[in-house]
Formats: C-alpha cells, sequence, structure tokens
C-alpha cells in the first residue's frame, strides 16, 4: 500500500508539472513549416511539438518509428549522463578574471566593435563543503594534489569530467578542452558579458562553482536621488508640527555608479559607448544601453526640484521607476534618519516618561524614541524585538507619553494575554485610563462609545475586534496596536481584515515572529502597520517571496530589507549591544486563562469545600481540608486530567497547557534549552510525551523516583546537548543539588507560594558557570487562587519567608471568610 501511495504522489506531481510547463510555454518550440507538408514527419519532431501542444502522446506506430524512438531514447540518456555532475568532494569551479588596468583603459575604445583584451576565466577544483579551498588547474595539471579532500580519483580525472560536462552550457570550453591541460579560456567583452548574465548563472545553477568580481554585484548604474529639507526642522527631537509627510524637500536626481554621481561629461560618454562592458572611475561597470538611454530620458524630465516628504519616502523605499534602478539616497534631518534603516539607532533616546513607574533600559529608550518618530509621523511599526526584550514595556511607555493629547489607544492581542495587559499596565503606566473590551457583557452602542472616548488604553481580543468592528470604528484611534501580531499573519482572515479596517492616526504591530513559515506573513503585517506600502500580495509575491522562497534570491532579499528596513526594528539577544543591556535575571509573570471545564471543575471544588469545612468538627480535619483543596485548585489550574487522573487527552482543556506549549515552542525555535518545574511528579510524567510530540524536540524528566545513576545521565545528556531540549523536573527532586547552567530558560509552571524555594529551583541555572541571561517565567492563572496567593506574596515580599512558611500552609490558618476570598472564582477567569 506504502509503493503504491508513493507512485500515485509521483504520477500526480509529473502531471502537475508537465501541465504547469505546458501553460507557460505559449508558442510551439518548432517554427511552422513553409511549402508543403512532407508526407512522413520525423519521430523527433513530432516529439518536440508534443512538448508544447494539448496531447502529450507521441503515436509509435511503425517499424520505422521504433527504431527512431530507440534512436532518440539513447541519444537523450546520452545527454541526461552527461548532465549529472559526478557527486563527491569536489567540483569544478570557473572563476571570470578581468583585463588589468593597462589593458582596459578608461573611457569608450576607438572601435566600439572591437574586443577588449584580457578577459578570460580559470578553471579550478573547489570544495563542495567548503567553497574557500581550491585548487587551480595549473596546480591539477602539475600532479599537485592527488587525494585531495578525499576524493577517489585523480584531480586531473576530476577536472576533466567537469569541464566536458559543463561544455554544453559553456560552448567556449570546446576550444580549451582540444588543449592537451586547459587551464583557463580566453572572452571578448561581448563574450565577457555573456558569462555574466547567461552562461555563469546556467552554470551555477546545474551545480558547478562560479566565482564573479565583487563589482559584478556592487557595481550597478542607477540613480542616486538627493534631498534637503527646506525648512528648520531637519532634526526629529522637533515637536511633532515641526515636520511631517507634507514637508516639501529639495531633491536632485542624478546618474551614479553605486554612490559615485557622473558628471554630464561621462554622461555623454557612457551615452556614445557601443560595448556592453566599461571601466568607470577605476570600477567596471555592466551597461545596458536601454537602462542608460532610459536613465537620460528621466533626467531630462526630472532632474530636481521640490517634492512632499511623504513622496520621497516612497521613491527611497520602492525607487523611482521600473526601468531606472535607484541605488543610493542622501536625505538629511528626520528623513535621512528614516530611510538610512538606522533610525533606532541615530535618533536620540527618549527619557523614561513621567507616567511610567519603572526605569527603561537604553536599548528600550531607543525602541521608545523609534515608536514616537514613526507615531508622530503618521507611520506604522513593527517591533519584532527578540522575546524577553520588553515589547510590552515600551508600548506602555509610549502610551503614557502621548495619552492626553492624542486619544486613546486601542491594543488587540489574543485572549490568554488581555490579564497580562491589564497588570502590566496597571503595574507600569497606573495613571492611564485602562478599559478591557470583551466578555458577554462588554458595552455597545452609546455607552461604548462614551466610555471608549474617555479611555487612554482600550485592550480588546481579536474576535472581538471582528465581532464589534462596526462600534470600534466609531472612535478616532490615536493608534491601533496589534499584540503577537502573527494572529494576523494570513491577511485573509475575518480578523485580519477587522484590524486593517479600524481607523487610526499610527498602527503598531508587536511580534517576536514577523515571519513564522513564508514572507507572505510579512507582507500581511506591514499591510496592517503600513497599508500599501509593499504593494498589493501578488506584486508581493512576484517580487519577493517567490524569488527568495523558491529560488534563493538574495538580490531580492536585499531589496525586501531596503523596504521594510524603515519600519521594522528588530533586536536579538544574541546582539552585544542589547545583552550588556539585559538584567542577569529576567523574572515574567505569565497570565494564563482557565477553560469552561476547567472553570466548572474548579467551582465544584470550591463549593464542595467550603461545605464541608464548615461542617468540620475539629481544626485538624477542617486544615486537612484545607490543604486538600488547595492541591485540587491547583491541579485544576494545571489541567482537568491532572484532577481526574483518568488518562484523558490533553490538548485544547487546559489554558494553561496552551501557553505553555506557545513559550516552549518559541524556546525551541531559538534553539535554546530551559528548565521546568512542576511540584507535582505525575502532572511531568502527563507532560513529557505531550510536549516531546508538540514541540519537535527531546524532552528529559526528572523526578523523585529517578536513581542516582539515571539523574546524573540526565544531568549530563542536558548540559553536553547542542540543540533545543526541554528538562522537566519535579520541583522537590530538582530543586536543589544541580547544576544545569546549559538552560537559559527556566518555567515555574505550577508554584510552590515559598519564593525561597522557588528561586532555589531556578538557582539550577542561575549560578556560577551561567554565561547567558536567565529568563524566569511563573505561570498564574487569572481569577483564581494563584493570581490572589501570588499578589500576597509581592505586597508582602519583604516578609515572604515568614508569611508563607513552606508550601502552603500558611492557607489553613485562614478564616472561613478569608479562604471564600482567596479561592473564588472571577468572571474574569475564562475568556468569553
Amino acid at each position: 500500500a506504502q509503493a503504491t501511495a508513493g507512485t500515485v504522489l509521483a504520477e500526480t506531481l509529473d502531471a502537475f508539472a508537465d501541465a504547469a510547463a505546458r501553460t507557460r510555454l505559449q508558442a510551439p518550440l518548432l517554427p511552422p513549416r513553409r511549402g508543403r507538408r512532407p508526407a512522413r514527419v520525423e519521430l523527433a519532431e513530432r516529439t518536440v511539438a508534443a512538448l508544447t501542444g494539448p496531447d502529450a502522446r507521441v503515436e509509435v506506430g511503425t517499424a520505422q518509428d521504433a527504431a527512431e524512438a530507440q534512436s532518440l531514447a539513447a541519444a537523450l540518456g546520452a545527454w541526461l549522463t552527461s548532465a549529472r555532475l559526478p557527486v563527491g568532494p569536489v567540483r569544478t569551479c570557473f572563476r571570470l578574471v578581468e583585463p588589468a588596468e593597462t589593458e582596459a583603459p578608461e573611457g569608450p575604445e576607438e572601435d566600439g566593435d572591437r574586443a577588449s583584451p584580457g578577459w578570460r576565466v580559470e578553471f579550478a577544483l573547489q570544495s563542495a563543503e567548503d567553497p574557500s579551498l581550491m585548487l587551480s588547474a595549473d596546480d591539477v595539471w602539475a600532479g599537485e594534489g592527488v587525494g585531495w579532500l578525499g576524493s577517489d580519483t585523480y584531480p586531473d580525472e576530476e577536472l576533466l569530467a567537469g569541464l566536458g560536462a559543463a561544455a554544453r552550457l559553456f560552448p567556449a570550453l570546446e576550444e580549451a578542452l582540444a588543449e592537451a591541460a586547459p587551464a583557463e579560456v580566453a572572452l571578448d567583452t561581448a563574450g565577457a558579458l555573456r558569462f555574466l548574465r547567461d552562461e555563469g548563472p546556467l552554470l551555477a545553477g546545474a551545480g558547478f562553482g562560479v566565482l564573479l568580481p565583487d563589482w559584478a554585484r556592487k557595481a550597478r548604474l542607477g540613480l542616486k536621488l538627493t534631498t534637503r529639507s527646506t525648512s528648520a526642522a531637519t532634526s526629529p527631537s522637533a515637536r511633532q508640527s515641526a515636520f511631517g509627510l507634507t514637508d516639501l524637500v529639495e531633491f536632485r536626481y542624478d546618474l551614479a555608479v553605486g554612490d559615485q554621481v557622473l558628471s554630464a561629461a561621462e554622461l555623454a560618454e557612457l551615452a556614445a559607448l557601443k560595448v556592453p562592458l566599461v571601466r568607470v572611475r577605476g570600477q567596471w561597470v555592466e551597461l545596458d544601453d536601454r537602462q542608460v538611454k532610459a536613465a537620460l530620458k528621466f533626467l531630462e524630465r526630472k532632474r530636481s526640484g521640490t517634492m512632499t516628504a511623504g513622496e520621497a519616502i516612497l521613491i527611497g523605499v520602492h525607487g523611482a521607476g521600473d526601468d531606472v534602478p535607484l541605488t543610493a539616497v542622501d536625505a538629511d534631518g528626520w528623513l535621512g534618519d528614516l530611510l538610512s534603516g538606522q533610525a533606532e539607532r541615530r535618533l536620540a533616546p527618549l527619557p523614561t516618561p513621567d507616567g511610567f513607574h519603572g526605569e527603561l533600559r537604553p536599548y528600550q529608550e531607543r525602541g521608545l524614541a523609534w515608536l514616537a518618530f514613526l507615531g508622530d509621523l503618521g507611520l506604522g511599526a513593527v517591533l519584532a524585538d527578540d522575546m524577553g526584550l520588553g515589547k510590552t514595556i515600551q508600548l506602555l511607555a509610549l502610551v503614557a507619553a502621548s495619552a492626553r493629547p492624542h486619544g486613546p489607544t486601542l491594543l488587540v492581542c489574543p485572549m490568554s494575554l488581555v490579564g497580562n495587559w491589564q497588570r502590566e499596565a496597571a503595574r507600569f503606566t497606573p495613571d492611564l485610563r485602562v478599559h478591557v473590551h470583551h466578555g458577554a457583557e462588554r458595552l455597545a452602542g452609546d455607552d461604548l462609545a462614551a466610555t471608549l472616548a474617555g479611555a487612554d488604553l482600550v485592550i480588546t481580543t481579536y474576535g472581538i475586534a471582528a465581532r464589534d468592528r462596526a462600534g470600534l470604528s466609531q472612535v478616532g484611534w490615536a493608534r491601533v496596536v496589534c499584540d503577537e501580531a502573527q494572529a494576523i499573519k494570513n491577511h485573509a482572515t475575518g480578523q485580519a481584515r477587522a484590524v486593517r479596517a479600524l481607523p487610526a492616526a499610527s498602527r503598531v504591530a508587536l511580534t517576536g515572529t514577523p515571519v513564522e513559515n513564508q514572507l507572505s506573513e510579512l507582507w500581511s503585517i506591514m499591510e496592517f502597520a503600513n497599508p500599501g506600502l509593499l504593494g498589493p500580495a501578488k506584486a508581493f509575491r512576484e517580487q519577493y517571496a517567490v524569488p527568495v522562497e523558491r529560488f534563493g534570491d538574495e538580490e531580492a532579499a536585499q531589496r525586501l530589507r531596503r523596504v521594510t528596513q524603515p519600519f521594522l526594528l528588530r533586536r536579538l539577544k544574541t546582539d552585544k549591544s542589547i545583552i550588556s543591556d539585559l538584567p542577569d535575571k529576567q523574572e515574567i509573570k505569565v497570565w494564563c486563562n482557565l477553560t469552561q471545564e476547567q472553570a466548572s471543575l474548579y467551582q465544584a471544588t470550591v463549593t464542595d469545600m467550603l461545605s464541608r469545612i464548615d461542617e468540620a468538627s475539629d481544626d485538624i480535619t477542617r486544615r486537612g481540608l484545607v490543604l486538600a483543596t488547595m492541591t485540587k485548585l491547583k491541579q485544576v489550574c494545571n489541567h482537568p486530567a491532572h484532577l481526574l487522573g483518568d488518562g484523558s487527552r490533553l490538548p485544547g482543556r487546559s489554558g494553561k497547557l496552551a501557553r505553555l506549549e506557545e513559550i516552549c515552542e518559541e524556546i525551541a525555535a531559538d534553539g535554546d534549552r530551559a528548565l521546568c518545574f512542576t511540584q507535582y511528579a505525575e502532572f511531568g510524567r502527563m507532560l513529557q510525551p505531550h510536549l516531546a510530540a508538540r514541540i519537535g524536540c527531546q524532552v528529559l524528566y526528572l523526578h523523585g523516583g529517578t536513581s542516582k545513576k539515571q539523574r546524573d545521565e540526565l544531568v549530563a545528556r542536558f548540559q553536553e546537548a547542542d540543540e533545543p531540549m526541554l528538562f522537566l523536573l519535579s520541583l522537590k527532586a530538582g530543586g536543589t543539588g544541580l547544576n544545569l547552567t546549559a538552560a537559559n530558560h527556566v518555567i515555574h509552571v505550577d508554584r510552590w507560594w515559598n519564593p525561597a524555594v522557588e528561586d532555589q529551583a531556578t538557582d539550577r541555572a542561575f549560578r556560577i558557570g551561567q554565561r547567558r541571561d536567565v529568563q524566569v517565567r511563573k505561570f498564574v492563572c487569572v481569577g483564581t487562587l494563584e493570581e490572589r496567593i501570588d499578589a500576597m506574596i509581592e505586597e508582602k515580599k519583604a516578609l515572604a519567608e515568614q508569611i508563607v512558611g513552606t508550601g502552603e500552609n500558611w492557607l489553613a490558618g485562614l478564616s472561613t471568610a478569608q479562604l471564600r476570598e482567596v479561592v473564588a472564582l472571577s468572571a474574569d477567569a475564562v475568556p468569553e
């Protein structure tokens, strides 16, 4: 059955590829016959016609047809064999060498058709794994390099085989192969251009090594745009009213090679040249006569004048036209900062705003300045800082710095992060008027409009943004922010269309993964931040996505970076300038919601506990009931299957597990390793196979039943691995006595409620020998006893050890009224 399925798949793919090729090949491969059609058309000609015709079949009905078919098959087989390169540690390499300066005078030649001397392509053998290792043809024929790089054959045989296979793609080799020891082939200027444009790419595509001079990639004839501000507002530190997209700037276009502007005399000289390659100011340039004429015509029409800054931005991003590439931009003031793509480093950092309770680190101050800079221009921003660098803090600082004058900010995020944003806003920006718009009882109509108009920050979910699009569109938002913006990576979804439709003076996308699987995701996020900047989705696919993803086109990738760089800020933890700004240990609260199933089990457990506590006959019984119930409630917060112990499925039933999966996937994608502590050994046993299957990396598990030998083996495997890995540990077994400095992430999936115990566990990674910053995440379920106990610990942190004692034993001493308050289930525990 497996072989049959494979055969069917192969035949299906063959049929699809054949249909696609026929669709693209509109014209027949052979010219139409003139005159009288012969009585019999040869089989080879019928085969060629069938390649582009509607019917791929070629009838072989006669003995003569059969003989021709056999001969054609043999010829095609021989051609295919010659086209296949031998697989081994070395390959044949071709290097284009330009004429020496004395051989190629600058400027036009006396006879435009005369070949420039000195062009040649040198032959060599090259390591297939390390292209920097090469053996020249001269050394090969001198008998050097026998057994070079472990090759099974002699270098001269390797080289001749490669040259013979390459001859069908590089016809000039035929003459060189007639020599006893071919080492190079001489070319005229036309031949050098042909090698640059056609033969070199064909050879590289066939697996040969091809080396071109640096100027072949860098020295391009194009336009240089120079702009100068006409106002005094040349600094981004000026007030908002001092600069904007409608500012007029003076501009001038010049023809240039790279960033070197050409004079009028040089322009005239270039226009008169009849050779395709010419040396200009010491470097060779490939000339396209059509492009030169188009550039001169462009300059005659639009040499200098004034334009708006907005027009200059579009030209700087997309170029001046299809026929004339824009190769350089020289702008001053804020426009130069933006088009440089280095605005974050060139802008003066913004100090921590007055309304922000905390201290921004230097890189966060630079990020704040960048966000404010683009926002003041009415341009969108994609803040794509790596996980843990504080995107939330930078956004809250931005809102705090500009809340009152500019109107409310709408923040759209996944349901699981609503509580996190609400609490972080209360912590860092308590003066902001925050409204959470979600849930069955959310406001509508005039009440909604009045509340939104009076808020500084409105938090909602992607689902609600789509459902309440009409109501949310009635507000003139200062900015619309999409957190975890990969949620809108598919531009065709309802929620992506809804957030794009919301009116806003500026837009911000927050994401640690601007591209997860394909470039269309980046287009969708940029389309939200700056609509139309990257053009229509179809054009983006043709210009960038297909060339980069399918063909690895580095030039297209560079163009895309140039287009997006002014509007996308991406900083990584591995950047030394960022690492120096990070704390040694960063603690993060991860706020989780319950599912409906979890909430039902939680409420039933609370109701049962309170009724039984009221009936308890003595204090010992009461304390036992309280502690048993605390355990059950923590198990419910972990997962229903943890409480029930029935071995039922795990996916889709726990908000905490969903967040754990997301975070572990991000850690694994970054190539990092993490420790994950749970108080319950049975929960660890449930998590190990599930997470191993979900995140696709090795998941180790250490618990109280692990022998010392196994324990030592697990630790050694984790410490010595060079791949992403997750180490699950029960808190009692793994909380002390281990050195696990290979991890730079620590996750406390359920809490011990004793800071000293949690810190001891964290210190398995955060200790002497740790060379990286450690991120510590503590999971808390919103609206449950976990949130309230966490708040009690935070409020009395100085006395935490005395208050909490060990574990949750201190809870048993609370009165029934206090217990009821601690364990009560809040309405915000479950998303709508």
